[in-house]
């Protein structure tokens, strides 16, 4: 159970802020930039839903990922501990979370034309926003990537599929919007090539 009384409580005031472990970190490391990011990807998500209400099924799929970030990042705010070490289990995403993902993708994607161009970032509301959020994911699984580099037994192998998996997601999400519900989009903004030489 999170409490949260008072919002500042002046322990980052000299540029450090704890990790779910109680070890504090400079609020550059690596690992904050990380979870930070998949933060910026949930607020991007958030902004996509507002144009996402007229499709329920799709705007619970959104919703379900907004949660399934937070688990994210309290993973990556959890370094490779144990549930010994640590004295509780810690919160970690779990392949049926990605697995989920796969689903997901599938059925949105079951009904959209073949691509047979790069998409331009575009169309709805929805779509412009669920592609903004998909390029704050892929910085996102940058950043993680780094992360396992910098740091492998401490970053759960889960947690790089779910983001890796996501991205591709939210490129799915973005063709759908400007496709459904029931072809009501203006359907996808291709890429030409050079087309204004």
């Amino acid at each position: 159970m999170v409490t949260l009384n008072r919002i500042y409580t002046r322990t980052g005031d000299k540029g450090t802020t704890a990790l779910a472990t109680g070890e504090r970190v400079p609020k550059h490391a690596l690992r904050i930039e990380s979870y930070g990011t998949v933060d910026e990807t949930n607020a991007a998500i958030g902004v996509a839903r507002l144009h996402t209400s007229d499709d329920p099924a799709f705007d619970a799929m959104l919703a379900r990922i907004q949660n399934d970030l937070f688990d994210l990042g309290a993973d990556l705010a959890t370094p490779g501990k144990t549930a010994a070490e640590l004295g509780y289990e810690p919160l970690r995403i779990l392949e049926t979370q990605v697995t989920r993902l796969e689903t997901e993708i599938d059925a949105l994607n079951a009904n959209l034309s073949p691509l047979r161009s790069f998409v331009l970032p575009g169309g709805t509301a929805a779509a412009a926003y669920l592609h903004v959020a998909r390029t704050v994911c892929r910085r996102a699984e940058r950043l993680v990537v780094a992360l396992v580099e910098e740091d492998p037994e401490r970053v759960s192998e889960p947690s790089i599929k779910y983001l890796n998996r996501l991205s591709d997601f939210l490129f799915v999400a973005a063709r759908y919007a400007n496709w459904a519900p029931e072809g009501r989009g203006p359907g996808d903004v291709l890429w030409t090539p050079g087309a204004n030489r």
